[in-house]
């Protein structure tokens, strides 16, 4: 499994883990830099305005425009950022991918400058004595608010969204990652710069570097442009939080909806690290992971109930999520046909063709993966937050040891939590 080889090397720096990945199948360069705090109500809504505003404006770029026109200069370089939720942690990335120097004709350091211009948007951001600007928060409140208010336009997005917050009510993972319309009113210019500070002081950091560099090069610049207030870096484990599934439950709701979103969840209490979450990657895949899945062949191509039919692993918490989309009328076949094809998994009955499809999917996905430079950052940095030692080589290796009796004990596990089902008014 060689083309599953990466080169990745680590070090301490200044207060962060710097991660080197040399390799000459980008023409650019990656520079990511991941925030890691566990993920709180209080907390939330704060850094995904931060999330907005460090990647606006800057003490020497004040203004969107000014930004831009320095990104012009880079040859076009990407500089952006986005919160993400990984379990019960709140991860906040911000980024500049651009052009390698290598690959221009004259001698211009546009590397250099990229770092450069990451790390002062997160040391010199946009500040006025203790507090952000004014004027930027209120742009960015508007901009969050904005991105809150689109969840309830994407119906798919919005059902898989009820399904947690019904499941996992009172749990961390239940929070949501953009944070909450009713608490922006209450952000003032100096209560963002108190947050921001906490998340310099107290944050997990991971800065990754992606494309052909020399690590002696990019440890002088990490050096260089980022210091922190603190000596070395902070560590904190990953906490998976296993819950068993309480009595089932069935939650519907009515809007003006066209179709149906009928979504599942179970407990498997499966997470990252644990000796079954390889067979339990070939379950998802067999159950409802791809398109030879029970799922999709049955409810979807057989039975012609749904729209989509399809199932994902939360190998942070523990939880398999079913998502499909059917017809109003279709709600009690559909859940019956979805309940048949889990039991059957506990029945082993799918076939070693089918094993064998499913591990070279899951394989693959890997491989594409390491094809584009955000995603092979994305699947080490899930290993760091484990602190899962085995390589992405491992990874193939264990995929394919996976036997029928272990996918039937995952079966085994999988425990049915809440049902959530949006409908239209008329099927009321």
């Amino acid at each position: 499994m060689d083309h599953l080889k990466v080169k990745e090397t680590t070090h301490q720096v200044n207060g962060l883990t710097l991660h080197t990945i040399q390799t000459t199948k980008f023409k650019t360069v990656t520079y990511y830099f991941q925030f890691r705090s566990p993920i709180k109500r209080e907390t939330v809504t704060q850094r995904a305005l931060l999330s907005g505003m460090l990647k606006s404006a800057t003490q020497k770029s004040p203004t969107i425009k000014q930004l831009n026109q320095r990104l012009d200069d880079l040859y076009g370089a990407t500089f952006s950022s986005h919160v993400q939720k990984k379990g019960n942690d709140h991860i906040l990335s911000i980024y500049v991918h651009g052009v390698n120097d290598r690959y221009l004709s004259n001698n211009e350091s546009v590397a250099s400058q990229s770092l450069a211009l990451l790390a002062e948007a997160i040391l010199q951001p946009l500040i006025e004595g203790n507090a952000f600007n004014k004027e930027l928060l209120n742009q960015e409140k508007r901009s969050l608010k904005s991105r809150i208010e689109a969840l309830y336009d994407d119906k798919m997005r919005f059902a898989s969204q009820r399904l947690i917050d019904e499941m996992c009510e009172g749990e961390p993972f239940s929070i949501h990652t953009n944070g909450y319309i009713e608490d922006l009113e209450q952000i003032t210019p100096e209560s963002l710069f108190e947050a921001y500070q906490t998340m310099l002081k107290e944050d997990e950091m991971d800065l990754y570097i992606v494309g052909d560099v020399t690590l002696k090069e990019m440890l002088a610049s990490v050096q260089n442009h980022f210091t922190f207030d603190r000596e070395a870096p902070l560590y904190r484990s990953f906490q998976p939080e296993r819950q068993a599934a309480g009595e089932p439950k069935v939650v519907k709701e009515s809007q003006d909806v066209e179709q149906g979103k009928l979504n599942i969840g179970y407990r498997t209490n499966i997470v990252f690290g644990d000796p079954d979450y390889y067979a339990s990657q070939v379950f998802n895949g067999l159950f409802g992971g791809f398109p030879h899945s029970k799922l999709f062949m049955n409810v979807r191509e057989k039975a012609s109930l749904a729209y989509y039919a399809t199932s994902r692993t939360e190998s942070f918490k523990g939880l398999l999520i079913v998502m499909s989309g059917i017809e109003f009328k279709n709600y009690e076949q559909a859940t019956a046909i979805i309940a048949e094809q889990l039991e059957k998994m506990r029945q082993g009955d799918f076939t070693e063709l089918e094993m064998k499809q499913t591990k070279a999917l899951l394989i693959n996905a890997v491989l594409e993966g390491l094809d584009n430079p955000f995603s092979m950052i994305d699947l080490l940095y899930n290993r760091v937050l484990v602190k899962e030692a085995q390589s992405l080589e491992t990874y193939a290796d264990e995929i394919e040891k996976v036997t029928k009796e272990e996918i039937i004990q995952v079966a085994n596990k999988v425990q049915q939590d809440t049902i959530y089902f949006l409908h239209g008014k008329e099927a009321e």
